[in-house]
């Protein structure tokens, strides 16, 4: 059972993204939050999964709520919001969000989705995704990676397959290893390299030109 904490500040909007989500059988969605402090507090407190965030909210927005959320280790977060804008992915995804999509997006795809962060992968809009790759392909190399010689062989082949934009049941695959080990191996690449989702290991894996 996935638990899933749902942060809109339009009550309609959450009614329904909640209809939605508890229509599958597998999901539970255990709290709704109307603000960025609502949503933190309820990822605290119930210790969900996911929490799926919208981003403009009063008071704390959705990519301050994302990040404290992630401060506190307490879910992965999914963002969900009208708004196609480059400053909101690159925001989201600085601040650690697992996934970025846009409130358009079917509900069959919404609820694949959250299994697919809850089970540690990434997931973007297709739209935006083209984007971010073409944005990423043309620009030059933007710094330096810290950690990376701390990184084990195979921990840098996992960083690699991540910068190529692998599941982890990819990964497995790929590497011919566990989904387990592959989980413990991307928790382990970020650790070292002071990362809070496997999206922002995509990005430092193009960074450092493993991709």
């Amino acid at each position: 059972m996935v638990r899933v904490v749902v942060a809109d500040d339009q009550q309609a909007v959450r009614t329904g993204l909640v209809m939605i989500l508890d229509a599958a059988p597998d999901i539970e969605v255990v709290a709704e939050a109307a603000d960025g402090v609502a949503a933190v507090r309820a990822a605290a407190e119930h210790e969900p999964d996911v929490v799926l965030m919208d981003i403009r909210m009063p008071g704390v927005d959705g990519i301050e709520a994302t990040r404290r959320v992630l401060a506190a280790g307490s879910a992965q977060v999914l963002v969900l919001t009208t708004f196609d804008l480059d400053d909101y992915v690159d925001a989201a995804l600085a601040a650690g969000a697992a996934g970025f999509l846009l409130k358009s997006v079917d509900a069959t795809r919404l609820r694949e989705a959250v299994h697919a962060v809850a089970r540690g992968d990434g997931v973007l809009a297709p739209e935006i995704t083209r984007r971010v790759i073409s944005r990423y392909a043309s620009a030059p190399r933007r710094s330096a990676v810290h950690g990376l010689e701390q990184l084990t062989a195979r921990e840098t082949d996992v960083l690699t397959g991540l910068g190529r934009g692998l599941s982890n049941a990819e990964l497995s695959a790929d590497l011919v290893i566990s989904e387990a080990t592959t989980k413990t191996h991307v928790s382990r690449v970020l650790t070292k390299l002071g990362l809070r989702s496997r999206t922002q290991a995509a990005i430092a894996a193009q960074d450092a030109g493993l991709v």
